[in-house]
């Protein structure tokens, strides 16, 4: 009996990384403003929600790494560091799953959000070439990135929104479909 119940968990688990890493991959490759996309919402989600947390990296590494065959390709150092990133909202969705407040759960996408716009124009500023490597290189960086921060802020707080809200509304309108039955 327990052997079936973790197979249909792990199932489950398949079920929902496949789902996730699927929207990732088509809302990178579909048209869409910069930065206003699922994959740092998704990943928080799935470390949320998946039964087995070790899992969850795997949504938004696999997810940049399936869309990236598609698009133009960049420098391994900065890719490196933006996968990096992105992993960090489904290690931050682990260690919060006692957090189900929907203001936590802002709070840590919020800061996901800032993360990945401060490890990735790091990055940017390190090994494009564009910028001098001084404190103004840096600065110019950060304040030409402004624009991207608004849509990563807006779009990731959008998925966060759309994926725990639809999952709460599932949720819930199974158990009141079972209340009236």
């Amino acid at each position: 009996m327990l052997q079936n119940k973790t197979r249909a968990a792990l199932c489950m688990d398949l079920a929902l990384m496949a789902l996730l890493i699927g929207l990732d991959v088509a809302t990178r490759l579909l048209p869409h403003a910069p930065g206003f996309m699922p994959v740092a919402a998704s990943a928080l989600f799935a470390g949320r929600m998946l039964r087995i947390p070790a899992l969850a990296v795997i949504v938004p590494l696999l997810a940049m790494a399936l869309s990236d065959a598609a698009l133009p390709s960049e420098d391994w150092r900065l890719k490196l560091v933006i996968f990096a990133a992105i992993a960090v909202p489904a290690l931050v969705g682990i260690l919060s799953r006692r957090w189900n407040r929907a203001v936590a759960t802002a709070a840590a996408m919020v800061s996901c959000s800032l993360f990945f716009f401060t490890a990735s124009n790091f990055a940017v500023w390190l090994f494009s070439g564009i910028y001098s490597l001084d404190l103004q290189g840096l600065t110019q960086c950060y304040i030409a990135a402004l624009p991207f921060l608004q849509n990563t802020v807006a779009g990731d707080l959008f998925w966060t929104g759309v994926l725990f809200g639809g999952a709460w509304t599932i949720q819930n309108g199974a158990m009141l479909a079972g209340r009236a039955q």
